[in-house]
């Protein structure tokens, strides 16, 4: 079984980061941001792969999740780029400079801001079924989403207090859910081939990880979602480090048309976007997708 480091880092404005590091200790660091709502967790399907290819993963729980210090100003002004530069934070507590950097679902803004505002650092990004930036032009963000997350999206409309109380209703639940109930927890965001992904190691991860988001309660999850409603504090038609989107077809949770729209709009930006896979079934993939972004960087 590999070696995991779990540590606190402290922020200059006096937050806390929980910090998760595995991996050979001279490896290349790859920065992993966790989707929403989930924490900082052993990742095997992950962790494997980066290891057999020299990788030193490190994984952080965003603000509020896990034993990370939620943000002050989540409800007014913070951004998808402040994690960035919390990305930096933790990279400098470690010692370490370069890295790459891979985001799942929502944490994939957060890999594409690590390439627009770390650029003397970052070598190489990838979004993996990540969500467009608020406003998109032509995108209806919620078509072919399924039905738990278009009502999560109109409670997030409505601020803050709606979309607290919808969490605490609908969303508790998934903060207790083990690995023989995930998929139903999930319900009708899962198509038939993430259904069938969802066993195993796999399904053990996503419940670990989305139990160990909600160690605050829902905090962590309502400030994700708030921070996108906002700018996401960079410029996608900016970038200067090679980038990735990866995306399947048949995503409930964060629809297709969202790759399509990301991988138009993000500078330079490598497409994968994978016939038949699934929001969740794509993360099986991950050894094709480390390639990609180590070929990204030179690597």
């Amino acid at each position: 079984m590999p070696t995991h480091d779990m540590q606190l880092v402290r922020t200059p404005d006096g937050r806390d980061l929980e910090v998760l590091v595995t991996g050979p200790e001279d490896g290349l660091p790859l920065v992993f941001h966790h989707g929403t709502p989930q924490a900082a967790v052993p990742f095997g399907i992950l962790e494997r792969p980066a290891a057999e290819r020299g990788l030193r993963t490190i994984s952080y729980s965003r603000p509020g999740y896990g034993r990370s210090t939620p943000r002050t100003d989540a409800d007014t002004t913070a951004t998808v780029a402040d994690d960035a530069a919390d990305t930096a934070v933790v990279l400098d507590a470690l010692g370490l400079d370069s890295f790459v950097t891979l985001g799942w679902s929502g944490g994939g803004p957060r890999a594409l801001a690590c390439a627009a505002t770390l650029p003397g650092r970052c070598l190489a990004a990838t979004s993996g079924v990540g969500i467009a930036p608020p406003g998109a032009e032509g995108l209806d963000p919620t078509a072919g989403m399924g039905p738990e997350n278009i009502a999560e999206y109109g409670a997030v409309a409505q601020g803050s207090e709606a979309l607290t109380a919808y969490l605490e209703e609908h969303g508790t639940p998934l903060f207790s859910a083990t690995a023989d109930d995930i998929t139903r927890e999930l319900g009708g965001l899962l198509p038939p081939v993430d259904v069938a992904a969802m066993t195993g190691e796999l399904a053990d991860y996503l419940a670990a990880a989305s139990r160990h988001a909600g160690a605050q309660g829902i905090v962590g999850w309502r400030d994700d979602d708030l921070t996108h409603t906002r700018p996401w504090g960079f410029d996608l038609d900016d970038m200067k480090v090679p980038t990735a989107i990866w995306q399947g077809t048949e995503d409930l949770m964060v629809p297709f048309a969202h790759a399509q729209w990301l991988a138009a709009h993000v500078a330079g930006a490598r497409a994968h976007l994978v016939e038949g896979e699934g929001h969740v079934s794509l993360l099986m993939r991950m050894g094709d997708v480390l390639d990609d972004l180590l070929s990204l960087a030179g690597r």
